[in-house]
């Protein structure tokens, strides 16, 4: 595990955000929802998460600036650094009583992720990486996949949901991996998915249409645990484009391949 004092400050947050999670997951039924739009819900969970990692990384760290879900964007006057905060990635299972959900803290210096941290309150699973130190899953040191054929790979992918456009691009990439993949999956918690990657239970992954704080932290876990890392078309401006494609270095680019065409 990272012991830095950059990692501490990011973890105390964290785990104080996912105990208010924790006890909201254990009362789902009772929880205040409103609608942000078709299917995409925001609870009161969600808001009180974000206010706790605010409060805890804005005392920490003072004039570092905010890219948030739910409150947007908060100009520092550390303009050199960023945090970029999703705190319940995965809002959709987290309503549904599935404990496939995560807080998801990324740092980017000067335009460049430095540190990421996606915390599951429900297992109490924590990955986290700083650039040049390795990326961890609680204590255990992190190592992308091996595999090199793609015919043995499960790959993780993100759907299109209700009211989100592209849903016929995503289907012929979707068939066009099915039919060369060992198997598909879709989880609804692309925090989670990344780091899944990183630990090597997917091969690789692909989705399109995210937000930065949705891959902030899970960008560097991946590329600090030996994996490639783009958008969906093989560039490098994954936050502008908002699509990502990730797995080790032979998965990646088989999985590219695939779905470059399928436009």
């Amino acid at each position: 595990m990272i012991r830095s004092a950059l990692m501490n400050v990011m973890t105390a947050a964290a785990l104080k955000a996912g105990r208010g999670l924790k006890r909201d997951f254990g009362e789902v039924e009772n929880l205040q929802v409103s609608v942000k739009g078709p299917g995409d819900f925001v609870s009161a969970a969600d808001r009180k998460s974000e206010k706790t990692l605010f409060e805890e990384l804005a005392k920490a760290r003072p004039g570092y600036g905010f890219v948030m879900e739910e409150s947007g964007i908060v100009e520092g006057t550390d303009k050199s650094h960023t945090w970029y905060i999703d705190p319940l990635d995965g809002t959709t299972n987290f309503l549904h009583g599935l404990p496939i959900f995560a807080i998801s803290i990324g740092l980017a210096r000067e335009g460049q992720i430095v540190a990421g941290l996606v915390y599951n309150p429900a297992t109490d699973d924590m990955y986290v990486a700083e650039k040049g130190q390795g990326a961890y899953l609680n204590n255990r040191r992190l190592r992308v996949a091996a595999r090199r054929d793609f015919a043995d790979a499960l790959v993780g992918c993100g759907i299109p949901h209700l009211g989100k456009k592209d849903h016929d691009r995503f289907q012929r990439e979707f068939a066009t991996v099915m039919a060369r993949a060992s198997n598909l999956r879709r989880l609804g918690a692309v925090a989670l998915d990344l780091c899944f990657v990183a630990q090597g239970a997917y091969d690789g992954f692909w989705e399109r249409h995210l937000k930065s704080w949705d891959m902030a932290a899970g960008i560097l876990i991946i590329r600090e645990a030996g994996g490639f890392v783009t958008d969906a078309d093989g560039g490098t401006d994954i936050f502008g484009t908002g699509s990502i494609c990730a797995g080790n270095e032979a998965i990646h680019s088989q999985l590219l391949a695939l779905i470059r065409p399928a436009r």
